[in-house]
Parts: structure tokens; C-alpha cells; sequence
């Protein structure tokens, strides 16, 4: 039988597969539209009033959803100088309060946008332009791309705490 923990790091990989390919899928949204803008424009003196919205909207969600997928793949920001001067273990150590302090603010992140999306919802609230998108389907990317960051920042604390615990503090122990 599968240990909880093999189980809950294939669910997060899982979501994180599926929101990293909601969110490169979003990004290709904003280049078909563009160029559809480009050749209305150009060829039919006809623009538009909706593809700075709209593709404004796909990058900024895609960004959201792709925070959780990009701290899987190690691509988070690091000061490698520093990092490259350490032991393993260190590096451990140092991996483990940094997911602790990532937790807080992650969770504290994802309740403050999780309650602005809710209000936007409960309140209505449209953008001014003409589209008049309602505001919390953007919004909404926040929650749910700091959700999936959090349980990839839990599986990495787990990880960390497992190799502490037996001791091997190399990657290949994962």
C-alpha cells in the first residue's frame, strides 16, 4: 500500500500538471488575439476594444498559475553564490526553514486572495471597461495559484524533514 505521503505528493503533482498546463495554454490566448488585433487593425481599420483586456487577464492569471509549477521544476529565485558555499546538509537545514517561513506567508497570501475574490463575488464588482469582466474570475487565479504553490512548499518541507530524519542529506535520497 502507498505510504500518505507518496499519495498526497501524486496528487499535487497531479494539480500542479494540470494548472501549469491551464496556464501555458493561457499564454498562447494572448498572441492569437494580438495578431487577430494587428490584422483587424491593419487590414480593416477595425480595432478592437476587448484583446488588451482580455490578454492582459490570460498573462497575469497564467503568472499565478505558474508559480506552483515553476517552484516544483527548482526555478524560484536562489542565491546560488551563497547556496553553492554550503554543505548538503546546511543546505537542508536552510531548505527547511525557508519552506517553514514560505508556508506562513503562502497561506497568508492565499486567505488574503481567496477573501478579495470572495468579496468581488459577493459584492459583484465588474472592471470599468467595456467588457465589464466580472472581477473575481481573475482574482480567482490567486487563490488558486497560491494553493498549488503551498502543497508543492509542503511536499518540499516533507522531503527536507524525511532526509533530515534518515540522516542523507543528498537530492538522490528523494
Amino acid at each position: 500500500m502507498k505510504s500518505i505521503f507518496a499519495m498526497y505528493s501524486s496528487f499535487v503533482n497531479i494539480i500542479t500538471k494540470i494548472v501549469g498546463i491551464i496556464a501555458g495554454a493561457l499564454l498562447f490566448i494572448p498572441a492569437f488575439m494580438v495578431c487577430y488585433e494587428v490584422v483587424a487593425r491593419g487590414a480593416f481599420n477595425a480595432p478592437t476594444e476587448w484583446v488588451m483586456e482580455i490578454s492582459t487577464y490570460c498573462v497575469v492569471i497564467a503568472g499565478f498559475l505558474g508559480m506552483g509549477v515553476t517552484y516544483s521544476y527548482g526555478a524560484h529565485i536562489k542565491v546560488d553564490i551563497v547556496l553553492s558555499r554550503l554543505s548538503e546538509q546546511t543546505k537542508c537545514y536552510l531548505e527547511v526553514i525557508t519552506s517553514i517561513v514560505g508556508i506562513i506567508f503562502v497561506a497568508l497570501f492565499f486567505n488574503e486572495a481567496l477573501n478579495m475574490a470572495l468579496l468581488s463575488l459577493e459584492n459583484n464588482n465588474c472592471a470599468p471597461t467595456t467588457l465589464s469582466t466580472p472581477l473575481w474570475i481573475p482574482q480567482m487565479a490567486m487563490p488558486i495559484g497560491m494553493g498549488v504553490l503551498l502543497l508543492q512548499i509542503i511536499k518540499t518541507l516533507v522531503l527536507d524533514l524525511g532526509r533530515i530524519a534518515s540522516g542523507d542529506y543528498t537530492k538522490e535520497a528523494l
